[in-house]
């Protein structure tokens, strides 16, 4: 299962006038890490970052004044995400700004329904809160120390980590459906099937003569219909009586 943690920084809160300024990705397989990155600041054609957001991510026009617009980095992140559900933090924020630059393109805009959101899984899994991401950073142990300012790659390399943790934590990799499929593949994961070792003589019974005798009894009283008689073989029943 491939996943893409997203998050964007805009020169402010309206998708209809503002614009994306830096966009951050981190792929996940399987819910762990791959390695791989997206991240790219973006010229916003003219828009100016608006004073509240600066506070919030602390870049200039002047930073962007050099990078790419949109549609010459499109490619790159659509090739990145193509396959993968999405992942974010108050996804309806991101979705809709990256919809608007689509929209700018005459691109076909992403299904919402392709996108997971973070906020609303904290909502539910802890309803009283707080659930920003540096609260859920503290609750699950995530250090988030360089987050000094917003930051896109940043941002959704912390929700990675903190989106694990909502999904179960690291721990719920090694289930037993972990184990069965590279029962199957074998050599290709990189894992031996795991397997135990006869034991050389069963373990002695545990039931006393008296115990045994008290059983044979009601199993005489029920008769034919008793549950017995359907649970254990032939063999086994001369065992026991043996």
């Amino acid at each position: 299962m491939r996943e893409i943690i997203f998050d964007t920084e805009t020169t402010g809160l309206d998708p209809r006038e503002d614009r994306i300024i830096e966009l951050g990705c981190v792929e996940l397989v399987n819910r762990f890490p791959t390695g791989r990155t997206l991240h790219q600041f973006i010229n916003p054609e003219g828009r100016s970052v608006h004073p509240d957001a600066h506070a919030v991510h602390g870049i200039s026009d002047a930073d962007l004044a050099d990078k790419p617009v949109f549609g010459e980095i499109l490619e790159s992140f659509l090739d990145f995400i193509d396959g993968a559900k999405l992942v974010a933090h108050n996804a309806n924020f991101d979705i809709g700004f990256i919809n608007a630059e689509l929209n700018r393109l005459g691109q076909t805009f992403i299904d919402p329904g392709r996108v997971v959101d973070t906020l609303a899984i904290a909502r539910r899994k802890h309803p009283m809160g707080p659930n920003s991401l540096d609260a859920l950073c503290r609750r699950y142990g995530v250090d988030n120390s360089s987050r000094t300012k917003h930051g896109a790659l940043l941002d959704a390399e912390l929700l990675a980590e903190v989106y694990i943790e909502l999904a179960g934590g690291k721990q719920a990799s090694f289930g037993l459906e972990t184990v069965l499929r590279d029962e199957a593949v074998g050599q290709r994961t990189g894992h031996a099937p795991v397997s135990l070792p006869t034991r050389p003589r069963p373990l002695p019974g545990r039931l006393t003569e008296a115990e045994r005798q008290a059983h044979g009894a009601l199993v005489s009283r029920i008769g034919e219909d008793a549950l017995w008689h359907r649970l254990v073989t032939p063999a086994a029943k001369k065992a026991e009586i043996a």
